[in-house]
């Protein structure tokens, strides 16, 4: 599965997603991007799922979502404090579909 790591996801987390083909926003030229239009790029350079930790991401997109997104709700973007809750988003990317938004997280 090819993942996008959302901005606000930090980038030394990606080795932690090693299980699939990942890539983060930065690397893929796409910083300051709106969501709207990540999901959109995401989608047409072949990407099936982003992660992020931005509670509010793909909200506001009004048509079907074209990739899965899962958000990490637990309100920081510090990397040490995700860390624990990788495993769970781990199993929600295994197990999204495309177009759902999953939660994860208290």
């Amino acid at each position: 599965m090819r993942v996008l790591l959302d901005e606000c996801v930090a980038r030394q987390l990606k080795g932690d997603f090693a299980v699939f083909d990942v890539r983060t926003v930065q690397e893929m030229g796409w910083a300051g991007i709106k969501n709207g239009a990540l999901i959109a790029g995401a989608a047409e350079s072949g990407f099936e799922a982003i992660f992020t930790v931005d509670r509010d991401f793909g909200l506001q997109y009004r048509d079907a979502l074209p990739v899965a997104v899962v958000v990490l709700e637990v309100g920081t973007t510090d990397p040490v404090k995700l860390r624990p809750y990788l495993p769970s988003v781990i199993d929600a990317l295994r197990q999204v579909q495309p177009g759902e938004r999953i939660r994860v997280g208290a």
